[in-house]
């Protein structure tokens, strides 16, 4: 079961051409896992950080940029699990307008401890995760 989201191309995530500069694709990503954890996981990022003194860090992106994206483009990024190990989640993310693929990438998050090692994911945290596991898309 994967988790979908439309985003606006605003202004600020462009570069003079009009086109998304690339990083800002990106804190996009960022964004997608951010309100997933929030709105299908229900643990919320500031929950893992401020409350649990957790983290998610990001240890390994992988992306093929295959269309540009404009300002004004409504995209639609779709968010899939694809591994669940004991301390890392791998996504896979996809951005498409109309039929068009945007972009493609590969993530893997770490659940880190209060120690700023990676640790294992809490019980029921992972759970939710492996419910949420698909094969990985082509």
């Amino acid at each position: 079961m994967s988790y979908s989201r439309d985003i606006r191309i605003e202004f600020n995530h462009c570069d003079p051409a009009g086109i998304v500069f690339f990083p800002r694709y990106f804190e996009m990503i960022n964004s997608m896992v951010e309100n997933f954890f929030r709105d299908r996981l229900a643990h919320p990022f500031e929950q893992i950080t401020m409350i649990e003194g957790h983290g998610v860090p990001t240890v390994r992106l992988e992306t093929d940029f295959r269309a540009p994206s404009r300002l004004g483009d409504l995209v639609r990024f779709t968010l899939t699990v694809t591994g669940v190990g004991r301390s890392s989640l791998d996504l896979h993310h996809r951005a498409e307008m109309a039929g068009e693929l945007r972009l493609e990438a590969r993530q893997r998050i770490v659940w880190i401890g209060p120690q700023g090692r990676a640790a294992p994911w809490p019980e029921a945290l992972s759970a939710r995760l492996q419910a949420f596991q698909e094969e990985t898309p082509t």
